[in-house]
């Protein structure tokens, strides 16, 4: 049991095993066709290691390090009471080991998913923040700007006026008329004056606006890029625990039945044998096997195109439906599950429970698991400085896994109700720089009609 095994190899091993990037129903099978027992107990030391994070260690590591009982070890268990009776207690404690430890790494993985949605919020105002101060700094610029260049045409015109010698001219006049005229040139002159003098004043003071608004902008960058590095640190965190999290499932799905009816054979005082128990096992497994080969020809019908309308330059839309939510500022709405954000970060398609949502466009997957008030959700990267974020996914509806590369048009997962949401739809961001954009309009620039 000192044998160690990471989670790339492990997940390595399951794609060599399948010859493809595990689909979900692959991952929840993980335990029982990708990786050997070994590999999967190794998968739950790693477990431990990324819990270890969060606190949580009382009453896993001992289940982890346990080899699980094979059924001639229950044979030989059931033709003497005593060892009976200690391979009883050993899977019951077991089971209890390996619920504790779905339980654990699961309320981890909430309280990461968590972190990384509020720090992911913070990132986005600041970014938003950042922007609207800098914008104002532009507009104070372009003000000053616009302001100089017509104190200068000012001073021109009140060069070519003066041009003449108006005082000799006015005293060697003999016309009351002239002087009348004069006297009002010279009028028109202090007015333009008066006038230039208050555009150059505005002209300063728009350009020392726009110097103490980009002196503040450069602060909110600053804050900006320490909170976006603060929300990847999260994202980082969320991805490990969420791994955990699962981990832990695919091993309990991979163990639990088999010792359940391990437990019910060692338990029986009838005739019944451990054969029989053994076919009843092999029969589930069956059954199973089947369910999951089904639902991977579905899902493999989505595989490679699709997603709506195309685009230019392989972008396409990820969800069917009509919109039914904007990008920008609105009003907010709560429930049961929280409030909505005041400022929305990206479009909601609504094409209703379990519709496909597609890859806006190739590229890898950077995130694939919760994230607080998103829900379950997905990142992925495009390269260029382009991303792309999908969430509400609904539970186990999340087809792909952080690393894998996608398609564009591929089917990455199902839409859902979770995290803060008020129905079934997909809420889609793009994000440049990973700054979140306007959906619709980095579409709309790309050819594909949202």
């Amino acid at each position: 049991m000192n044998d160690k095994i990471t989670l790339d190899a492990a997940v390595a091993a399951a794609s060599e095993d399948c010859g493809c990037a595990p689909s979900p129903t692959e991952r929840r099978a993980f335990g029982k066709t990708g990786v050997s027992r070994r590999g999967a107990l190794g998968i739950g030391a790693l477990s431990v290691v990324a819990l270890s994070a969060f606190g949580i260690t009382n009453g896993v590591s001992a289940a982890y390090a346990a080899s699980y009982p094979s059924w001639d070890d229950v044979q030989r268990a059931k033709n003497n009471e005593a060892a009976k009776a200690a391979e009883v207690s050993r899977i019951e404690g077991l089971i209890q080991s390996l619920t504790q430890k779905v339980a654990e790494t699961q309320a981890a993985a909430q309280v990461a998913s968590d972190e990384f949605y509020d720090a992911q919020q913070k990132y986005f105002a600041a970014a938003t923040a950042a922007d609207a101060v800098q914008a104002k700094a532009d507009e104070q610029a372009a003000k000053a700007d616009a302001s100089a260049r017509k104190a200068g045409q000012v001073a021109a015109q009140l060069y070519r006026n003066g041009g003449d010698d108006t005082s000799l001219e006015l005293f060697f006049t003999g016309s009351a008329d002239n002087a009348d005229e004069l006297l009002a040139r010279l009028g028109t002159m202090d007015k333009l004056f008066e006038y230039n003098q208050s555009v150059y004043d505005d002209a300063v003071a728009s350009r020392n606006s726009a110097q103490s608004l980009s002196d503040q902008a450069v602060v909110a960058r600053d804050e900006r890029d320490r909170l976006q590095k603060l929300a990847e640190e999260k994202m980082v965190a969320a991805q490990q625990a969420a791994d955990a999290a699962q981990a832990a499932l695919d091993e309990q799905s991979a163990n639990l039945a088999t010792m359940q009816a391990q437990l019910a054979a060692l338990k029986d005082a009838t005739t019944k044998t451990v054969e029989g128990y053994k076919v009843g096992v092999a029969i589930e497994e069956k059954k199973r096997r089947d369910r999951e080969a089904a639902e991977a020809a579905a899902n493999a019908g989505g595989n490679g195109g699709g997603g709506g309308s195309q685009g230019s330059g392989g972008w396409c839309r990820p969800h069917g439906g009509g919109k039914s939510s904007g990008y920008g500022p609105r009003s907010q709405q709560c429930g049961s599950q929280g409030c909505s954000s005041p400022f929305h970060y990206g479009t909601d398609f609504a094409n209703g429970c379990g519709a496909a949502i597609y890859a806006a466009q190739s590229g890898t997957v950077d995130y694939a698991g919760g994230n607080g008030g998103y829900g379950n959700y997905i990142r992925i990267q495009h390269g260029g400085g382009i991303g792309t974020g999908y969430a509400h996914i609904r539970n186990g509806g999340i087809l792909v896994r952080s690393g894998q590369w996608v398609n564009s048009g591929q089917v990455i997962a199902y839409a859902g109700n979770t995290g803060r949401s008020f129905g079934c739809h997909l809420h889609f961001e793009v994000y440049v720089r990973g700054n979140a954009v306007n959906p619709v309009q980095f579409l709309a620039d790309r050819g594909v009609s949202a």
